[in-house]
């Protein structure tokens, strides 16, 4: 049987980074949202490394993925995560239980929870009318479509492009994988059920007029499906 996360957590601690100066535990088990299968999501921040790795290892019961840090390194990756909007380390760091701490932390998690609190870039009109075109492609591709095989990656790709085009545009954070749903969540309940739904019709069904409405009810606002006169790099 797994021992509690915060315990093995720290003993994980104790065990490999005892000279730290500073460890969080991130993850689903800090949300309330661990699985049979979730994993332990510690950050390590340790002074004495010079580049900052990451790795993964099964001990005290627990799969455990470890993200190593210096005290500037860490900075590197928020950035990134900024740069693509899917802001995974903020959200560890500002999340996080401190499971050890030599006064460095609270700066630190000051500094993640503005990021987030801040959002992504916003978009610009000329970003917008580019994704506007793609995701307007895809949907050609997808109503036009009578290859089911094929209809279900479009529709994948599809689903992956309204998300983003909902939460940049509304300068919130994107997601992957489950965070796609989670991420819509957080924006709007109401929407992310209208999102899924449709997809989920699609896919139980072949049905394709739901995804279609959805689109077009997403792109309205800022102009409606674009073709005619796009042009990028001219």
């Amino acid at each position: 049987m797994k021992i509690d996360p915060i315990v093995a957590a720290k003993q994980f601690i104790d065990k490999n980074f005892s000279n730290c100066q500073g460890a969080i535990l991130a993850g689903s088990v800090v949300r309330g949202e661990a699985t049979e299968t979730s994993d332990l999501d510690i950050v390590i921040f340790d002074e004495n490394l010079t580049s900052s790795y990451r790795e993964s290892m099964f001990d005290f019961g627990w799969a455990i993925e470890v993200f190593v840090h210096n005290l500037t390194s860490y900075k590197y990756f928020i950035e990134m995560d900024c740069k693509s909007a899917k802001p995974s380390m903020p959200r560890m760091i500002s999340e996080g239980i401190i499971l050890r701490d030599v006064g460095i932390l609270e700066s630190i998690k000051k500094e993640a929870k503005e990021i987030l609190e801040k959002g992504p870039e916003i978009w610009s009109k000329e970003m917008i009318n580019t994704k506007r075109y793609f995701i307007t492609d895809a949907l050609d591709d997808f109503s036009g479509s009578n290859n089911r095989a094929e209809d279900i990656f479009i529709a994948n790709t599809i689903a992956y492009l309204v998300h983003e085009f909902v939460l940049r545009t509304n300068r919130q954070w994107i997601g992957s994988s489950k965070w796609i749903v989670r991420a819509l969540n957080q924006y709007d309940e109401n929407f992310t059920e209208e999102f899924v739904a449709a997809f989920n019709v699609f896919y139980k069904t072949g049905e394709k007029k739901k995804v279609v409405q959805l689109v077009d009810k997403v792109l309205e606002p800022h102009g409606g499906r674009l073709f005619d006169g796009f042009s990028l790099g001219k």
